[in-house]
């Protein structure tokens, strides 16, 4: 079935955790925290908090990582406040950017991430200027080990969208809602390996530029998420 593939931004990302697991981490439990705060910590009764819990295992996280994080917040009476905040803009060549960041402090992110984009070629846009370029998707992927049209027809069944079969594996969009279904269904025919799974924003359509402006997009890329407020970067850059 046809669709962008999404398979480029991804193994970089992998890339980019291998390096940098211990950051990777933190940002998780920091969304952990906030998705388990106020409640009693089981991901079975808390939707968002089970979604936390799926991009945490997706990204190799401990369990026991997951568990002090989630026990952190249902424990703690006050603790930390975070507020969660999208920044909009655009990079070199008018690139979409979407920044969804959690904070303690919202002036000290808005410096950061306003900074980064003006040292990196780019600046900040207003609410709304990009965010309708994006949609709100489950995305599976798995390795093309397993059969195709075993995949293909539990994925459908289940309630997928789109599936993508590459040369590195299969791609599986779903709505939001049916992202938990749409895993469960796959676990269910032995998929124990996925190589993402989340709940992600996909650019509606990409652009592809040149390789030394494509480098400075992604430079800005990775400066905004250095910045430990930040969460997600979310570009339409076919990269």
């Amino acid at each position: 079935m046809s669709g962008h593939s999404k398979w480029a931004t991804i193994h970089r990302k992998k890339g980019l955790l291998d390096a940098e697991r211990g950051k990777i981490f933190q940002k998780i439990a920091k969304e952990l925290y906030v998705a388990a705060k106020g409640t009693n910590g089981d991901p079975a009764t808390n939707p968002n908090l089970r979604l936390v819990v799926e991009k945490a295992k997706s990204n190799n996280m401990p369990k026991d990582n997951i568990q002090k994080a989630i026990d952190k917040a249902v424990k703690s009476n006050e603790g930390e406040n975070y507020e969660s905040i999208r920044y909009e803009g655009y990079g070199p060549s008018g690139v979409a950017f979407m920044v969804d960041c959690l904070t303690d402090n919202r002036n000290r992110t808005a410096m950061l991430v306003r900074s980064t984009f003006t040292k990196r070629g780019g600046n900040l846009g207003t609410d709304g200027s990009v965010s309708y370029m994006f949609d709100r998707k489950g995305f599976i992927m798995i390795d093309s080990k397993y059969d195709e049209d075993e995949v293909m027809m539990t994925a459908l069944d289940a309630g997928a969208q789109d599936i993508v079969s590459t040369d590195d594996g299969y791609e599986i969009y779903t709505s939001p809602e049916d992202f938990i279904a749409v895993k469960t269904a796959l676990e269910g025919i032995g998929v124990e390996e996925f190589i993402t799974s989340e709940i992600t924003y996909i650019a509606q359509n990409t652009v592809t530029l040149d390789e030394e402006t494509t480098e400075k997009v992604l430079a800005l890329a990775d400066a905004l998420e250095e910045i430990d407020d930040v969460q997600n970067v979310y570009h339409n850059l076919d990269a």
